[in-house]
């Protein structure tokens, strides 16, 4: 393994996880907790380093696993892991998360480490400018509202701007927030109650609300988020081969990190991966596809294919009349 590439990332989390199970495993048994506390697709890289024993971290004896750790294993910070911490710490979206005490008290705890890296060393070339004013103390006043509202199953009251410019009030169960690298900003997966007392999903910018506030009414339907969201994809997924050359894969692995995908292996060197999305994430997913490189072909579906022909076509258009 890496020293640091994915320390923090899903990999170490599920191997973390499977290392301190003290109970004797089979193969099946890996792939189900691999599944379910990471990706399908992590099958792909983590079985067969654990059954050709290039991470050596189990006792493998007649088609059994076992841990190598200990019951009592234990393992501190190290100055590298301090580091990281230190640099997230000056990330202006922290703040979202945690208060002004809570960041005091982690940086007097961390106050003899040197932050890995400094925000003013990234350069976002492919990132919108316009992202969310996360120093604002409204913004992040309704972030923390939602994120309790959304643990508690709670109702809120949100004032909200929608893109056409009308002003929206409506009563929300906060469903999910998630983030989007390429326009720096949040969004929230909120439910709406529709007729006849179903539930429907809607999507929303938290740079738009006005006013979020709790009221007193919790959500006691039985909800299936997952399913909801799966409803709202397209019949026919989007479909990618990946030329496992320069690291392509893991890249690709991480560059559509936050899509719903099924991936598996055709060929010594390349990969299907299919991707489920939905028209509100077709954009940015566009986006997404054509800046990741050669190693990448478009197969489908036909309305994707369609659209990344469209885009591709004005980006001509726009670089002739600048070339004239």
């Amino acid at each position: 393994m890496e020293l640091f590439s994915e320390i923090y990332s899903c990999y170490y989390q599920v191997l973390r996880h499977l290392l301190c199970c003290q109970t004797p495993l089979t193969i099946q048994d890996i792939r189900q907790e691999i599944c379910r506390e990471g990706f399908e697709e992590s099958l792909i890289s983590i079985i067969p380093k654990l059954e050709e024993g290039t991470w050596d971290l189990f006792k493998k004896e007649e088609g059994i696993y076992r841990s190598k750790l200990s019951a009592d294993f234990s393992m501190p910070l190290s100055h590298l892991e301090k580091s990281y911490l230190k640099a997230l710490l000056s990330d202006p979206r922290i703040r979202l998360f945690l208060d002004q005490q809570q960041i005091d008290s982690l940086n007097d705890m961390l106050a003899s480490a040197v932050p890995l890296w400094k925000q003013q060393q990234f350069y976002y070339y492919d990132r919108f400018t316009d992202s969310d004013p996360y120093d604002d103390a409204d913004y992040r006043r309704n972030f923390r509202t939602l994120l309790l509202a959304l643990k508690q199953k709670r109702y809120v009251d949100i004032d909200y701007n929608s893109p056409r410019g009308t002003r929206v009030h409506h009563h929300y169960v906060p469903a999910r927030l998630e983030y989007s690298v390429k326009n720096d900003k949040f969004r929230l997966l909120a439910l709406k109650q529709s007729g006849h007392g179903k539930m429907k999903l809607e999507t929303l910018n938290l740079s738009r609300m006005e006013r979020v506030k709790p009221i007193d009414k919790i959500l006691t339907l039985s909800v299936d988020l997952n399913a909801m969201i799966q409803n709202s994809y397209y019949a026919k997924p989007l479909r990618l081969h990946i030329i496992n050359k320069r690291n392509a894969l893991e890249r690709a692995m991480l560059h559509f990190a936050n899509y719903e995908k099924n991936t598996t292996k055709i060929d010594e060197n390349t990969y299907e991966c299919l991707i489920y999305y939905n028209q509100n994430m077709e954009t940015e997913l566009l986006i997404e596809v054509m800046s990741f490189g050669p190693m990448l072909k478009v197969l489908g579906n036909d309305k994707f294919l369609q659209s990344l022909r469209a885009r591709l076509q004005r980006q001509i258009e726009i670089t002739g009349c600048q070339q004239n």
